[in-house]
């Protein structure tokens, strides 16, 4: 079997520099020097195909992008309280991308930054503080996001209430409903009311979930009723990686209040946004300003700019549909041969294999997996509650033939593991 290069002394003086917070993928973690499209190619000049990362929306080191970063970077970089055409001409474009009611964009560099905004907004023009999310979720490294996440060890504060996210491979539709009823009454009893439900289109994080829209509207409807507002978390979901629309709430059949997106927009690049309702954004407006010292700046801005025009002259939506349909077609296959895939989930570029031993989470079974494909030279991970749900999300310049090679590779790891 291959290994790489011995990187304990790398592993050593990350730990001695980094220390102990930081995690890597795999159980020998891989070291990457170079990016090329669907590639990422290690220091032994090995090359693996990229089926997990999102971030790299257009394929890693996209020429495009990098020109046009370069070009502005050695033009002018400052912040946006000056004005620069380069930052309309990107939210103008942006913006055309939605439905019409959501018509302003503000601008960060992580899309931690952007939940952390949306959720300000969501708490001035409710006047309520409360906020609804699922109990796997991940939305960002900052202060209030933190908290929201799953993984988050601690107190929550006493404001953050959370739901099952809607897997119907091990519950129901009126489970999910009822932990958003649930939740509305505990905030409301506590004093603190409902602000916002902030929700992942996609759930992915919980698993990768698509609940009917009828579903997934009936929460929405429930939280407005309660005056809040509703939030979707569009990171890893949008840019049509679902195959239908551009956006998970378009898939959905949802209106959303604020829509957050993250550094995907940039390919890579710090690019962040909040995009929102001017009513909304003029309440907050009213006691407070936003003030983000490079968020927006000019080579963001021509940066988030040349991301959509290479996305739309690429017709990148088309291959999501196209490709991703094919995806599932040859997953589904693999899923009849493979009693240990106990389902499968998503939709276009986005994939979810739950791994099971009999009707149990099997989260050895995923270890495994995920790191015998590392070592054939396929990348994926692996999440949900509990970490058995192999996750495959490839940049959307994903085709067929990447596909090909993706499904062989799991076929051949999950012949490893032994039948239950």
């Amino acid at each position: 079997m291959f290994r790489s290069g011995d990187n304990q002394p790398m592993i050593q003086r990350r730990q001695r520099l980094l220390g102990s917070a930081y995690r890597l993928f795999y159980d020998e973690p891989l070291h990457v020097v170079r990016g090329e499209d669907v590639w990422l190619i290690d220091r032994d000049g090995r090359r693996y195909l990229d089926a997990y990362n999102n971030v790299p929306l257009l394929g890693h080191c996209r020429p495009e992008v990098v020109s046009a970063m370069s070009r502005q970077a050695g033009e002018l970089n400052t912040h946006s309280r000056y004005l620069h055409e380069a930052i309309l001409d990107y939210a103008e474009h942006l913006l055309g991308w939605f439905p019409d009611v959501l018509d302003r964009a503000v601008f960060g560099c992580s899309g931690s930054e952007a939940n952390e905004f949306a959720l300000r907004v969501a708490r001035a023009c409710t006047g309520k503080r409360g906020v609804l999310v699922t109990e796997c979720a991940y939305h960002g490294t900052g202060f209030i996001t933190s908290q929201l996440n799953g993984s988050f060890h601690g107190q929550r504060e006493s404001w953050i209430a959370t739901v099952p996210a809607p897997d119907f491979y091990r519950s129901n539709p009126e489970s999910f409903l009822a932990g958003i009823d649930r939740a509305i009454e505990g905030l409301r009893r506590s004093g603190y009311g409902v602000a916002a439900l902030l929700l992942d289109t996609a759930f992915t994080s919980d698993g990768i979930h698509l609940p009917p829209p009828e579903v997934f509207g009936a929460a929405v409807d429930k939280v407005r009723a309660a005056g809040g507002v509703f939030i979707a978390d569009e990171v890893q979901a949008g840019f049509a990686r679902l195959g239908e629309g551009l956006w998970g709430f378009q898939r959905a059949g949802l209106a959303p209040d604020l829509v957050t997106l993250g550094k995907p927009i940039g390919n890579g690049h710090p690019l962040a946004a909040t995009i929102v309702r001017h009513q909304h954004l003029d309440a907050f407006s009213r006691d407070a300003h936003y003030f983000n010292t490079f968020g927006g700046n000019p080579v963001s801005a021509v940066v988030g700019r040349m991301v959509l025009e290479v996305f739309e002259q690429e017709k990148l939506a088309d291959n999501a549909r196209s490709t991703g349909r094919y995806l599932h077609q040859q997953l589904a296959q693999l899923a009849d041969r493979h009693v240990r895939i106990g389902d499968l989930r998503g939709a276009g570029l986005m994939a979810a294999l739950e791994l099971v031993d009999g009707n149990a989470p099997d989260q050895a079974a995923a270890h495994q997996v995920v790191n015998a494909m590392r070592q054939r030279g396929v990348l994926i991970s692996s999440e949900g509650p509990s970490d058995n749900v192999l996750k495959i999300r490839p940049p959307l310049t994903f085709r067929e033939t990447h596909v090909d090679q993706l499904v062989a590779v799991l076929g051949e790891c999950l012949a490893l593991i032994s039948s239950p």
